[in-house]
């Protein structure tokens, strides 16, 4: 009987459940959205048990799509939106509140209060990260210090904290019935709490920040087997043997495994991840330190990662919130009905603005507008927008790494649009490639939980299957080039002090 594996790819938007073979190809899919909860200005929440339920239900249109059972199945991977935080009873496995999204902004005053002794660089020797209210920890000390009753509850160990891959693992293997509390070094990366050179929690960081460390999962590596599904699913008896948060997921199933390799994911943010190898290098331009795998008993892989909050969402923005087109790809159709942005330039810092610049005081703002500017110059600047964070983003890590970069390698759902990797190459000046296989976050995962049961035998097999898929080369005048760049810098500076 053949066998393949699949991934339960939870997204900010969606959750997707992806079957793959031994080749690396996807055979069949399953997706379900769930809702987003944004209650007031800033606020990001996710419903957990809705997630749950559509994990298991994706999983079940995935195996029916190929009409295979659980008995095809060698192995489940997990990958995950990272740093989105949910806390729920151990006894009763329901949430004490809704899953607090990495892109919400309300632990602003926690982040205040921590940087009041040693700045937003307090805990980044140990941790790679900035105090930021887009990790993991401060998400933690507002469900503590806000739900009643969580705090005792949680200092008396009746609760347990997970990023999406614990939660979804953790009912995977049985929930209230023995449920695996579990994470990986990436998600445990992302929270703030972990110290990247012993790989474990630290205590004296989490007193900090008034977290009982006992809440906390057990951190393992990226690829072995952390438990069995049990009966609560289609995948009962399979082993769940990989997990990864979804940027280094896409780094690895981008075959980037090597020092100085690296990646951009366009999704609902852009995750630029560069590989250091087992080097933590600390960056002194805007960058995260992270891990970026860890394989086994194997020494880990570290990367600089260039985080970009508002990318996809924005394209989303203009569809929900302006209604000006009624689905996502459209907004290519409407950017093309004129040759430039008019003038126009769009910087979404809806959330603050992430790297390089770490400034939660700045707001969006819609730049450069005359009265000649219609819905299709609006349209190419939101598009744009996510080329010029990206030129920053690789600016930075150009500087902190002595590298120029030569080519960017690129995935995710916007890649899709032509027009928005033709810019991002053009505005780069370098060549912008896409691989064959795009689904490159669920097929690292699967990378992972394959390798940790035998299923593919090394990275040299995986390294193998990657080819490339598609080609953008640079094609605008270099001092055209110069005069975009020029203009951005300066709609940037108009996004800033915003808030007091």
């Amino acid at each position: 009987m053949e066998k393949f594996v699949i991934s339960v790819d939870q997204g900010t938007t969606s959750t997707r459940a992806i079957i793959f073979n031994e080749a690396g190809s996807a055979l069949a899919s399953g997706q379900l959205e769930h809702k987003q909860i944004m209650s007031q200005a800033g606020w990001v929440e996710h419903d957990a048990m809705e997630i749950w339920d559509n994990a298991r239900a994706v999983v079940g249109q995935a195996l029916g799509s190929l009409n295979i059972t659980r008995h095809s199945i060698a192995a489940v991977g997990i990958t995950n939106q990272r740093e989105t935080t949910v806390i729920w009873n151990k006894h009763t496995g329901i949430p004490v509140y809704n899953a607090l999204v990495w892109q919400d902004t309300r632990t602003q005053p926690i982040v205040d209060r921590l940087a009041q002794d040693g700045g937003i660089n307090r805990f980044r020797e140990k941790t790679g990260l900035p105090l930021a209210t887009f990790f993991s920890g401060t998400k933690i000390v507002w469900i503590l210090e806000n739900v009643p009753g969580a705090k005792e509850a949680a200092l008396a160990g009746d609760l347990l904290f997970g990023t999406m891959d614990t939660w979804l693992l953790w009912n995977f293997t049985g929930g209230v019935e023995g449920g695996v509390h579990k994470t990986d070094v990436t998600n445990a990366s992302r929270t703030m709490l972990m110290d990247l050179r012993t790989l474990a929690w630290d205590e004296q960081v989490a007193a900090e920040f008034g977290i009982p460390t006992q809440i906390l999962p057990e951190i393992c590596s990226s690829s072995e087997v952390y438990g069995i599904v049990s009966e609560s699913s289609l995948l009962r008896d399979v082993p769940i043997s990989g997990i990864l948060g979804d940027q280094h997921a896409a780094t690895f199933g981008q075959a980037a495994f090597n020092k100085g390799e690296s990646k951009n994911t366009y999704g609902t943010g852009n995750f630029l991840i560069f590989n250091t190898g087992e080097d933590i290098v600390l960056s002194k331009n805007g960058l995260l330190t992270t891990v970026a795998y860890k394989l086994g008993d194997a020494k880990p892989v570290y990367a600089l990662e260039g985080s970009i909050a508002v990318t996809g969402s924005l394209i989303q923005w203009l569809r929900d919130n302006l209604n000006f087109f009624d689905n996502a790809p459209e907004v290519e159709d409407m950017a093309k009905t004129v040759k430039d942005n008019g003038g126009a330039y769009f910087v979404p810092a809806f959330s603050g603005l992430f790297a390089p610049y770490w400034r939660p005081d700045a707001r969006g703002a819609l730049v450069g507008l005359t009265r000649f500017v219609n819905k299709g110059h609006i349209a190419r600047a939101a598009l744009e927008a996510v080329a010029f964070q990206t030129l920053e983003v690789l600016d930075a890590l150009n500087a902190d790494s002595g590298v120029a970069l030569t080519e960017l390698k690129v995935d995710g759902g916007m890649i899709q649009n032509n027009t928005l990797m033709q810019f991002q190459a053009d505005i780069l000046n370098v060549p912008v490639i896409s691989p064959v296989v795009t689904e490159t976050t669920a097929l690292g995962a699967a990378y992972a939980a394959g390798l940790a049961v035998g299923f593919w035998e090394d990275l040299d097999q995986l390294r193998s299957r990657w080819n490339e898929g598609k080609r953008w080369i640079p094609n605008m005048d270099d001092a055209e080039r110069q005069r975009q760049i020029k203009q951005w810098k300066k709609a940037v500076t108009k996004t800033l002090d915003w808030v007091d």
